[in-house]
């Protein structure tokens, strides 16, 4: 398919295949066409495996409705997914992207799931020269993580999701809203998310400082961390009614359930990542009840697949029909990033040139069930942002439900209710 295959193979020839046994999808819609084959790396195991839940849900999707293929420039190409796991683990994530681009030699690398598995996978497209597009990850975290020159940019990859200012306005519109006191305790681990989240100027301390909050951020923990007992005294003692920060799951639910071993209760507690998803939230019982988050997707979100033509409840109730499973946001971005993969495929002037499909990736002007996703509209080169609410998840019943209860930063998204204090 490539003209560059034989660039790839002399490379892939001391490349250790180390990948886990890939998991193929194909779809054809005549033995004879050419194929079009898009690598994809997820975090299907490890503390990040909630962010992968929906993989199989959203593959067979793909699959179905790429069934007759995809046509560019009069010509009909087959798809070739090929799925494989990073393990929650960045090495990991490298070495799979690495496989997918000089083993199975795909056309294309797509990824998602928090700067352990975009950055990694996007180091290797941009090294081998292999168009990519990533997902699920503030975009700072992203580009500056990866060294990026907002003067030069990037040449291969590309990256679509929102920016921590869109996170911090929309933490700040929710803490003003719930009337208490602007003290905040920061959570932030030391890795690329944390130290994103937590830098003095590109971060939340500045913007913090002028909105009129006192932040007291005792310093980085150590991922997959035992014991925040120094954390939780300093919050105490200064007095801290809200806490925020961006953690895995496990790492909250060791702070969460030692917080109420030490009688520390804020009024509210406003976590990225961790707070996410559903199945968190149930494993904490009714403690998970009113704890506060970002949004980046829900079944109300007013946007249709441009692929599909499904709407964003169609697409959720689709999944738990299927799952048994509440609705998790990354359904919304893992379909976007097909849906932006065809429409490039599609566009691309030459299928045998990656610039081409480069090029393609550049004027992309795309609807999606996320929301729009155009790179003329920056904020800096390879980067476009989606829109970005915040919320509640509040329990009905026997289940936990996300409401939106904040929506300045993004009027289109409707709201579902208000804002509870934490007990």
């Amino acid at each position: 398919m490539k003209s560059n295959l034989s660039r790839r193979k002399f490379l892939g020839t001391g490349a250790a295949l180390l990948a886990a046994p890939a998991i193929l999808t194909h779809t054809r819609a005549y033995a004879a066409d050419p194929v079009i084959k898009i690598g994809h790396v997820s975090p299907r195991t490890g503390p990040l495996a909630g962010f992968a839940e929906a993989d199989d849900f959203v593959l067979k999707g793909i699959q179905a409705a790429l069934s007759e293929g995809i046509e560019n420039n009069g010509k009909r190409y087959s798809v070739e997914i090929i799925s494989k796991d990073s393990q929650s683990n960045p090495n990991r994530a490298a070495e799979v992207a690495a496989d997918l681009i000089l083993g199975d030699e795909v056309d294309i690398i797509v990824a998602a799931s928090t700067p352990d598995t975009t950055n990694p996978v996007a180091d290797q497209a941009e090294l081998n020269e292999v168009p990519c597009i990533t997902t699920d990850c503030p975009w700072q975290p992203y580009f500056f993580g990866r060294n990026g020159n907002p003067a030069e940019g990037f040449e291969y990859t590309y990256h679509f999701f929102w920016g921590l200012e869109d996170v911090i306005a929309n933490f700040i519109d929710l803490w003003d809203a719930s009337g208490a006191a602007k003290n905040i305790g920061g959570l932030f681990p030391n890795d690329a998310d944390g130290n994103a989240w937590g830098h003095p100027e590109l971060g939340f301390p500045k913007p913090l400082a002028d909105a009129g909050f006192t932040l007291t951020d005792p310093g980085r923990y150590q991922p997959l961390n035992d014991d925040f007992s120094n954390y939780i005294s300093a919050f105490k003692e200064a007095g801290c009614e809200l806490i925020t920060g961006n953690m895995i799951p496990p790492d909250f639910a060791t702070f969460w359930s030692q917080a109420a071993q030490q009688g520390f209760k804020p009024k509210v507690v406003t976590i990225g990542k961790a707070l996410l998803f559903p199945s968190v939230i149930e494993s904490l019982g009714d403690r998970g009840d009113g704890l506060t988050s970002e949004i980046w997707w829900t079944p109300s979100h007013p946007f249709s697949s441009s692929m599909t033509g499904e709407s964003a409840k169609a697409l959720a109730d689709s999944y738990t029909a299927d799952s048994g499973r509440p609705w998790t946001q990354p359904i919304g971005f893992k379909h976007a990033l097909f849906e932006v993969v065809r429409d490039v495929v599609s566009r691309s002037a030459d299928l045998d040139d990656p610039m081409a499909t480069i090029d393609a990736i550049k004027s992309t002007s795309l609807s999606t069930i996320v929301g729009d996703v155009n790179w003329a509209n920056g904020p800096i080169p390879n980067v476009t942002k989606t829109p970005l609410v915040a919320g509640q998840w509040q329990k009905s019943g026997d289940a936990f439900d996300l409401v939106v209860t904040n929506n300045k930063q993004a009027p289109q998204i409707p709201l579902g209710g208000e804002l509870k204090l934490l007990g």
